[in-house]
């Protein structure tokens, strides 16, 4: 056989090679399906909702992936939160209750236990390695897009490790795998059927821009919820900027360490007499970079797993010389206050949190403010308004919720046509008094369903 022989039994070869190709991919994703797909759940909380003024049953609708033999399900947090309960479809069809074991609403993750039958062993989906994914690498994206109970989107992984701004302690994983509302929480899977990811975002008015928080993430918190039922961390108080911030233009003219942008009021980093402009260089000795915004994540982990009460040496650099503070982070605590309704005032109520409500904690540290003012309701009509602070009722101090319940039964006693309180509320930090008439009785709220997705 001569060279063109040669040449011609090799681009019949390659042909072939070429046509084989495409089936034996295909036999890949359905392989990797058929492996996943028992362990990914239909998630169905019904939550209770205070944002509209009165307390509503809300259903929601999301996914989530069996991890373990015993019915531990990961989904996120945004599907399960304020869940009075949960039900779950799984992939037999049957309709079983789940338990929420924990959530972390800083992470998106929440932990789920089926109530399986007795002796009932589950299929699970093994938990992969997000450190070793790679851009270009096939992934799919399994859920209940749309309330559409199992279907899978096929994708490549676009980045490993985005930035975004709302999440201040993972990175992202970014795929064109179609990620809809309804695939929240569900399994991002690699070609091995391992998760590598759970669902969590996509980017409305946007093609192919979804998002997964990464699995080593997941298996931190699903660890920390095992073990304490939450996630615990420290607070200090220290708003962090890397040394090099493309998008604002700022370039710290050094090659190691980390800017403070903002130190908190009243915080552990203010007592320290840590100052904004401050360049942290060590934490306990060790040295700290944060150079890009993508180093940030990891360098707040590392202030919030410090010991809450012990004290810890932080050098940083100030006007060009370096000093040292000494730092005593204190127990992050709740992120979230607890919710209140006052149904014939028809208003809801929320504990202030200095981590979540950041701009009202700046006029009042602790406090209650209105989450919610009914259309048309007895609040509304007396001027009161979403964000409001309330100050005092009827000459009573508000400091607490309890507060406010105890002004709000005791007002319920009030004959009819004289059942009027004065509401003192801080709005914009300023001062302002309304008169709330409740003579008129409210009205019964009503269940509303929701599709909770990725954006």
């Amino acid at each position: 056989m001569g060279w063109n022989g040669v040449a011609a039994a090799l681009g019949v070869l390659r042909l072939l090679i070429c046509a084989q190709a495409p089936a034996e991919f295909e036999r890949g994703i359905a392989e990797t399906q058929e492996r996943v797909f028992p362990g990914v759940v239909f998630v169905k909380p019904v939550q209770e909702s205070f944002e509209e003024g009165e307390k509503l049953k809300v259903l929601v609708y999301g996914s989530g992936v069996i991890i373990s033999e015993d019915g531990l399900v990961v989904t996120n947090h945004h599907v399960s939160e304020k869940a009075v309960e949960i039900r779950c479809v799984l992939s037999d069809r049957r309709e079983v209750p789940a338990v929420i074991l924990g959530h972390d609403k800083e992470t998106d993750l929440a932990l789920l236990r089926l109530a399986l039958r007795p002796g009932e062993k589950s299929p699970w989906v093994p938990l992969g390695d997000s450190e070793s994914l790679r851009e270009g690498q096939f992934v799919m994206a399994m859920g209940a897009p749309f309330g559409f109970v199992r279907s899978v989107s096929l994708g490549i992984v676009s980045n490993t490790r985005r930035y975004l701004s709302m999440s201040p302690y993972n990175l992202w994983v970014q795929t064109d795998a179609a990620i809809n509302p309804g695939n929240s929480g569900g399994p991002l899977v690699n070609m091995r059927g391992e998760v590598v990811g759970i669902n969590a975002r996509g980017v409305f008015l946007a093609d192919n821009i979804g998002f997964a928080i990464p699995v080593n993430r997941v298996k931190e918190v699903v660890d920390a919820i095992l073990r304490h039922g939450h996630v615990p961390r420290s607070w200090t108080g220290v708003q962090l900027q890397p040394l090099r911030d493309f998008e604002k233009s700022i370039f710290i003219p050094a090659d190691q360490g980390v800017m403070i942008a903002g130190v908190e009021r009243r915080s552990p980093a203010e007592q320290a007499g840590l100052k904004t402009g401050d360049r942290i260089v060590r934490i306990g000795g060790a040295e700290v970079s944060g150079m890009y915004m993508e180093d940030l994540p990891a360098l707040r982990r590392l202030l919030a797993g410090l010991p809450p009460g012990r004290a810890v040496e932080v050098a940083y650099v100030r006007g060009g010389k370096e000093a040292a503070a000494r730092l005593v982070p204190v127990a992050k605590g709740k992120i979230e206050g607890d919710d209140l309704e006052l149904r014939e005032w028809d208003l809801t109520l929320k504990e202030i949190n200095r981590h979540t409500d950041r701009l009202l904690a700046y006029f009042q540290p602790e406090g209650v403010f209105i989450q919610g003012v009914k259309n048309g309701g007895n609040a509304a009509a007396g001027g009161l308004s979403r964000y409001d602070i309330l100050l005092r009722i009827d000459g009573e101090d508000i400091p607490d919720l309890a507060a406010a319940l105890r002004v709000y039964q005791r007002a319920s006693t009030l004959p009819a046509g004289k059942r009027k309180v004065l509401c003192e509320v801080l709005r914009g930090g300023y001062t302002r008094w309304f008169v709330l008439d409740f003579n008129r009785r409210s009205q019964e709220g009503a269940v509303r369903s929701d599709n909770k997705g990725s954006f």
